[in-house]
């Protein structure tokens, strides 16, 4: 068996068992990783204190913002072919390494990640509680990131997880809705890892309704058939809705005084209540705290899950983001250099790579639009072109569509700026409406063309922005300082 090369990201809130993890994986053998990554996700404290490993452990901090962004945080640090995310409440065997190389080294190229089969051990001498029967559930669910390794090439590709779920909820079905739409697919391994049932307080099943909102973000990204895609199950969103508007129209029409009809709407809520509990107690231990447990709850769910999934759809809703940002390449990603036909000479502008990182990682799509008359006036080959901007891939990270246009001025073409047509075949490329895309550069043609298409148009000015163009874009568009501003102005949709 040939080498695995790979590197384990852990994401960590600073659990007791992540030393019981880091001491398996010393002990398991090979092949080795060439780094372990902890992703310390508390919002501050102290530095972690670590077991000595044979393989480096390198530690960055992700600054309490969740799983998604301590995951990216990780596996951006990270230089091998595969990223391995293993959740520090995980407990790993002795053969796992070997199992990971077994799962991963026959797969083709057109597979870009491999899921652990999780097994939840549950109490031998009792009923499960209502928390061990949801942790249960992993041994099912789809595309858990407890125990997942994907390509480091994939995860570029579409920007990592998408740092908007702030909780471990839905942002691993997210990401792998992604990476089935640029046509990857994702592998069921044969590795075994065993994932603890949960202890929580009593209001946990409570306090977990705030993952409602994130519902409404997966709708709002994948549509409304995101549940069959992801296999989530159709959930009781309706039924809870209709138990609080029932049990709201209860008390509004006793204060009204129409007593029948709030005996009736109190019935139906009484009635959903009722088999919402029954659910939930039939199959776990029958101890007067669980049932009671069981029974608050079940009458303070409904409310809280409509509350969140309301919150929630009213955020997105509201949110003016738009769906693509398009980039000039010279001078604005790129330091300029007059037809530039040297890999070597591609130096991106200070800031660029980490502000596309976190376009990327918002799940905002990102595409080039870029004149090249080079080409047309015979100072640069095609190969060259491709060349360079294979380049700055390389220094800046995927864009989701190159839209270049090797035309010179006298040619007539629709597609050089200020004409519309790079814009448009960029939105198409991307699948976005080009309505909610924004075009940022560097020259007045850039405007122009954002406008032309229907996009917005935000302007960085430099030394070669002619003043009137400046004028323009103040009246017409936006006027940003630098490449930081033009990004923030972009996805906060505000002039």
């Amino acid at each position: 068996m040939s080498d695995l090369d790979y590197t384990i990201v852990i994401p960590t809130t600073g659990r007791e068992n992540l030393h019981t993890l880091l001491a398996g994986i010393e002990a398991a053998g090979e092949p080795r990783p060439a780094r372990i990554i902890v992703a310390d996700d508390r919002p501050g404290g102290d530095d972690l204190r670590l077991p000595p490993s044979s393989t480096e452990i390198e530690v960055v901090r992700s600054g309490g913002r969740g799983p998604a962004a301590a995951r990216n945080a990780g596996w951006r640090r990270a230089e091998t072919e595969w990223i391995a995310f293993l959740d520090d409440d995980v407990v790993i065997g002795s053969d796992w390494p070997r199992k990971l190389a077994e799962d991963l080294l026959p797969l083709g190229p057109e597979t870009a990640a491999s899921q652990a089969r999780l097994v939840v051990p549950l109490p031998p001498d009792r009923r499960p509680t209502d928390d061990e029967r949801g942790t249960a559930g992993l041994e099912t669910a789809r595309w858990i990131t407890a125990d997942m390794a994907y390509r480091r090439s994939v995860l570029a590709e579409v920007g990592g997880f998408d740092e908007r779920f702030p909780r471990a909820y839905r942002e691993d079905s997210d990401l792998a809705l992604q990476i089935a739409k640029v046509s990857h697919l994702i592998a069921r391994g044969e590795r075994v890892t065993v994932h603890p049932p949960k202890r929580s307080g009593p209001l946990a099943s409570l306090r977990a309704q705030r993952g409602n909102a994130d519902d409404a973000l997966m709708r709002h990204k994948h549509g409304v058939l995101w549940r069959q895609q992801t296999g989530a199950g159709h959930g009781r969103l309706e039924r809870h809705a209709l138990a609080t508007v029932s049990a709201a129209g209860a008390v509004a029409l006793f204060a009204l005084g129409h007593r029948k009809a709030a005996t009736a709407a109190a019935g139906v809520w009484a009635g959903l209540t009722a088999e919402f509990a029954a659910r939930r107690i039939a199959p776990g231990p029958l101890t007067p705290g669980e049932v009671s447990r069981m029974l608050l709850t079940s009458v303070l769910i409904p409310p809280a899950a409509c509350y969140h999934r309301l919150r929630g759809e009213l955020r997105h809703r509201l949110a003016r983001r738009p769906q693509a940002l398009l980039f000039d390449r010279d001078d604005t990603l790129i330091v300029d250099v007059p037809y530039l036909d040297d890999p070597g000479g591609v130096r991106p502008v200070p800031g660029a790579r980490e502000l596309l990182h976190g376009i990327r990682a918002a799940g905002i799509r990102i595409g080039v639009v870029s004149n090249q008359s080079g080409v047309a006036k015979g100072l640069i080959t095609p190969d060259r072109l491709a060349a360079v901007n294979a380049r700055v891939e390389q220094v800046l990270g995927p864009f989701g569509t190159w839209q270049v246009c090797v035309h010179d001025d006298g040619d007539g073409c629709a597609c050089r700026k200020p004409a519309p047509g790079l814009v448009r075949q960029a939105a198409e490329a991307l699948g976005v409406d080009v309505r909610r895309c924004v075009v940022i550069g560097d020259t007045g043609a850039d405007v122009d063309a954002a406008l032309a298409a229907g996009a917005r148009g935000i302007l960085i000015p430099t030394a070669r922005t002619l003043p009137e163009e400046i004028a323009r874009a103040r009246r017409r568009a936006t006027v940003a300082r630098d490449l930081a501003e033009a990004v923030h102005l972009a996805v906060a949709g505000t002039r």
